[in-house]
């Protein structure tokens, strides 16, 4: 045929070619004088008015070059129909292209499924007389699109319900091609239509039963996407047929194959593979025997499946009755022990059989797909749905909406899902629409790309085609919803919720003050006032509290003390209740709500850290945020806080904050490194993927609270300095003794230091002593200004003369005084003297000076042997307070710090002199060098250490768990309870057996040691 060349380049720019690649020249044909007769080809444009429209009506549709084959084919069909020998716009015979010239909604929606939907253009060519069921009507309505079925003419019930099916579903998709209905109206429609044709189908296999057969008792319960109101355009159907009676069972499952076999021919496949026992079993039961099943071999995702359970057709009532009695099962499934692995494992196994080629393409089954959506809130309806009948839903996205109503995903969180959820079974619909076939996977040819861009209204934009921008939207979205799907799924919180009895779940007053007695609340009746305060509204943070209260109820009831527990946090709930993050951080952030719990429910020390600082709670999030911080680190941070003030009061005030947040971060660390699933598990500051230390080490917490300590130090000094006037080349340092010298700090410790200067050259020694005085003195000051804060007491009675010798003294003073009138327990206590902050250069001399003091050449005489174990006898008997417990007292009692320091410090100073591995501040070090120097026996050095390390550990856990010093380990009562939870132990008598054996034998061994 010849043509003017430029015809077709003219019809590209309607869109017409690209699908072809012959630059429209197929176009041109079917447009032509000798088809459609729309396109002039001389003059290469459009013949009329009319034609124009209609060609822009082509132009906007998912694939022009497919429209206008399916257009042309129904034209020629309808020619063919009719009789006549020609085709095109001013043939009278032509009544489809006359009524699309006239009727504009026609036209668009018609135009809309030619297409988007090679099947139905196929059905509508089969069938050129269907286009009239998307005429506009009279009033200006578009036709309903509602699911209905219109059965019309006689013959073969099968053949009319197929047509009668073929014409709803045409409606519902043009409805849906055009913006005439959304996602969810598309999906109640393709729901209600097959609905119908169930109960047309179940009418039809009925009236084919044998004569004389009664009409049986047969319900058909919709499951899966259609019980769910959610169905798509091409799906197999799930159903359970449920029968009365044991005499309806024969007739019931003619009826029910029947079924079957009718809408496969009509529609789409029945699966009833959902029933008891799959394929395996019966196709039909009765209610009865169903009860039975369900009660007592049903597995968790059976009754995860019956979430969507729902009537659908034949004896509707008797469908209702079997939900009814189901549903009860459904909300306790919950409770097993297994349920919630047992949805998460059925995610897994369903990824595991996607084949490899498909796994990134699956918008259903991949990651990040629809079954992520699907199956996060189908465990969050089983968990949390046993207490909260509003989640009884059986649709995903009424039921998102209901979670996020009642605060159990977040707002943000559920819309994240809501905008994936539509998008994902978008393009899902307009790929199952194209063929009406089957199918979940993004195509890879470009062609058929192009095509998914345009059916979904992407447009190119410069710089960006179609495709890649419909590619970005995907990757966005699966990318969230896997993020989504991992968050909500493992959340650490439904296995704690699923373990709370379904009881416990309704927070109403009767039910909470029962739960409240059976849980060991001392005083039910204040737990429940607090409860009332946390839970009473309809606000969404009430909404939250009663969603996380019945897991943090069991945690308190783990502990000594619920009462406190709760007490404790509504206290933080208080203070951060109406801020944004607080909440969303419990319910969202991994185990920080149980972690809270403990922390709260055992220790008063870290209830008040976080009363003054609750922000400090977000350090529960993150593994690494529970792991003390390096000492550089620390004291960079430190003095970098003081450093952005130039007022000395506010400097200090800054970093005192941060001396409390770290407190915060090592005794949580604390509380929880034995807390089993709650522990933290840091990583190396390194990168590495080795984890760091635990703080269950005992030297491990004293390291990080004398590295907290000496970083505090040294940004209190440099704000001490700042303030006061001194003599330029002053040189100052402050030198760590006692626990803070040896790495032993515990809670509640004061700083034990020496002040040390030197003088400038050419100085007075008098005015740099002043000058050295006021810098110390102010350091002492500024640490102890009433604040929130706690504060650091700085003690320098070791220093020499005790209280009544000069605060500070120079280096040679130290000298001068060490060389003449040391005594023996002054080189004891400078064992543990270390440089902590200041001047390094001077803290360095300063260690050099007393170096000959602590390990003297020579050892001790037996004089000054002597002379220490006086004094250790007389300070346990002088200083045990009255009334104390010799046997279980931490720190003087029997096989306890003293007695275990005592021992090696006397071993250091007889040895170090000759055995430099002896030379160190840290007592357990030294123990062992003491050991593999032969001066110690093994056995007694591991009683030694074995003593030292429960004593220090029970030390720190009583300030834990009290909030203030003490150094008694109770017999009884709910301190020594609270002591052995957190040490994580189980029994409180065993453990102090445990505690007062250890202590006998560590005794025994360091008497040893000392009277050697």
């Amino acid at each position: 045929m010849s043509r003017p060349t430029r015809a077709s380049g003219r019809l590209a720019r309607y869109g017409f070619g690209t699908a072809e690649g012959d630059g429209g020249a197929r176009a041109a044909d079917l447009l032509g004088p000798d088809g459609l007769r729309l396109w002039r080809p001389a003059e290469q444009e459009p013949v009329d008015e009319p034609a124009v429209e209609l060609l822009a009506a082509l132009s906007r549709a998912a694939d022009p070059d497919l429209a206008l084959r399916q257009l042309h084919r129904i034209v020629e069909a309808e020619r063919r129909a009719s009789g006549g020998t020609a085709a095109g716009a001013t043939d009278p015979g032509s009544a489809l292209l006359a009524e699309l010239h006239a009727d504009p909604g026609l036209r668009r929606r018609l135009i809309a499924v030619l297409g988007a939907s090679s099947a139905l253009g196929d059905h509508l060519v089969a069938h050129p007389e269907h286009y009239t069921a998307l005429r506009t009507a009279p009033d200006g309505l578009a036709p309903t699109a509602e699911g209905r079925l219109e059965p019309a003419g006689d013959g073969n019930p099968v053949a009319v319900l197929r047509s009668a099916y073929r014409l709803a579903l045409l409606r519902i998709a043009a409805a849906d091609l055009t913006g005439g209905r959304g996602l969810e109206q598309t999906m109640a429609a393709l729901s209600a239509l097959a609905d119908a044709t169930l109960a047309a189908a179940y009418e039809i296999a009925v009236e084919e039963l044998p004569a004389g057969t009664a009409r049986p008792r047969l319900a058909v319960v919709a499951m899966g996407k259609c019980g769910g109101g959610e169905l798509n355009y091409v799906s197999d159907v799930d159903v359970i047929f449920v029968a009365a009676e044991d005499v309806d069972l024969s007739a019931a499952t003619l009826v029910a194959t029947r079924l079957i076999h009718i809408c496969g021919l009509v529609a789409w496949p029945v699966d009833a593979a959902l029933r008891p026992e799959g394929n395996r079993g019966p196709l039909v039961r009765t209610l009865a025997s169903h009860l039975a099943y369900y009660r007592r071999w049903a597995r968790t995702w059976e009754f995860q499946a019956l979430l969507k359970a729902r009537p659908a057709a034949g004896d509707l009532p008797l469908a209702q009755e079997w939900v009814d009695q189901l549903a009860p099962l459904v909300w306790r499934a919950a409770e097993r022990p297994e349920a919630v692995q047992d949805v998460r494992a059925m995610r897994r196994r369903i990824i595991d059989n996607i084949p490899p080629k498909e796994l990134e393409r699956e918008i259903k089954r991949g990651s990040g797909g629809l079954r992520d959506i699907e199956f996060a809130v189908q465990l969050l309806q089983l968990v949390h749905g046993r207490g909260d009948d509003t989640l009884r839903v059986p649709g995903t996205i009424p039921a998102l909406r209901a979670l996020v109503a009642g605060g159990y995903v977040g707002r943000a969180d559920g819309e994240a899902l809501l905008r994936g959820y539509r998008f994902l079974r978008g393009v899902e619909h307009r790929l199952q629409l194209q063929g009406l076939r089957r199918t979940h996977t993004v195509p890879t040819e470009p062609a058929a790309l192009r095509w998914l861009a345009a059916a979904l209204d992407y447009t190119a934009t410069p710089g960006r085609s179609a495709v890649e921008a419909f590619r970005a939207e995907w990757v966005t979205h699966a990318a969230e919803v896997r993020r989504l799907h991992a968050k909500l799924l493992y959340r650490p919180l439904l296995e704690s919720v699923a373990r709370v009895p379904a009881d416990g779940l309704r927070l109403t007053p009767e039910a909470a003050r029962h739960r409240l007695e059976i849980l060991g609340f001392a005083d039910p009746a204040g737990a429940l006032r607090h409860l009332q305060a946390l839970t009473g509204g309809v606000s969404r943070t009430a909404a939250i509290q009663r969603t996380l209260l019945p897991v943090l109820l069991s945690e308190f009831a783990d502990a000594p003390e619920p009462d406190r527990g709760l007490l404790n946090y509504r206290q933080v709930s208080d203070k951060l209740g109406s801020t944004p993050w607080y909440l969303r951080l419990l319910r969202d952030g991994g185990p920080v709500a149980r972690r809270l719990a403990r922390v709260l429910a055992l220790s008063r020390y870290v209830a008040d850290l976080l009363a003054r600082d609750p922000e400090a709670l977000r350090l529960l999030a993150e593994e690494n945020e529970l792991a003390p911080r390096p000492r550089e680190v620390l004291r960079e941070g430190f003095l970098a806080a003081a450093a952005r003030h130039s007022d000395p009061v506010e400097a200090t005030r800054a970093v005192r904050a941060l001396r409390r947040r770290e407190l915060v971060r090592v005794a949580c660390a604390d509380v929880l490194c034995r807390a089993g699933s709650l522990a933290p598990t840091p990583t190396r500051a390194d990168g590495g993927n080795r984890p760091a230390p635990a703080l269950a080490d005992i030297t491990a917490v004293g390291t990080a609270l004398a590295d907290v300590t000496d970083a505090t130090l040294a940004a209190a000094l440099r704000a001490a300095q700042a303030g006061q006037p001194a003599p330029p080349g002053l040189r100052f340092a402050v030198i760590g003794m006692g626990r803070l010298g040896g790495y032993e700090s515990n809670y509640l410790s004061d700083a034990d230091v020496l002040f040390v200067y030197d003088p400038p050259a050419g100085s007075s020694e008098s005015a740099a002593s002043a000058a050295a005085h006021a810098i110390a003195e102010e350091l002492r000051r500024l640490l102890g200004v009433p604040a929130p804060d706690p504060p650091l007491g700085v003690d320098a009675d070791l220093r020499p003369e005790g209280r009544q010798g000069p605060l500070v003294r120079s280096l040679a003073a130290y000298a001068q005084y060490y060389a003449r009138w040391s005594r023996v327990w002054e080189a004891q206590a400078l064992l543990r003297a270390r440089f902590v902050c200041g001047d390094a250069d001077l803290g360095a001399e300063f260690e050099a000076l007393i170096e000959p003091v602590r390990y003297p050449a020579e050892g001790l005489t037996r004089e000054q042997v002597v002379e220490i174990r006086r004094i250790k006898a007389r300070v346990e008997t002088e200083r045990l307070p009255r009334g104390a417990d010799p046997a279980t007292h931490t720190k003087l009692g029997r096989g306890g710090l003293t007695d275990v320091e005592w021992a090696v410090q006397l071993v250091q100073l007889r040895h170090a002199g000759a055995v430099p591995a002896l030379r160190g501040t840290r007592t357990l070090d030294a123990l062992a060098a003491a050991e593999r120097a032969g001066l110690i026996d093994p056995a007694d050095a591991a009683e030694m250490a074995a003593g030292w390390s429960l004593a220090a550990q029970v030390r720190n856990a009583l300030m834990l768990v009290r909030g203030r010093a003490g150094d008694q380990l109770p017999r009884h009562g709910v301190e020594l309870a609270g002591v052995v939870a957190l040490l994580g132990r189980d029994d409180p008598g065993e453990f102090l057996d445990e505690y007062l054996r250890t202590g006998r034998r560590s005794r025994a061994a360091a008497q040893r040691v000392l009277e050697t």
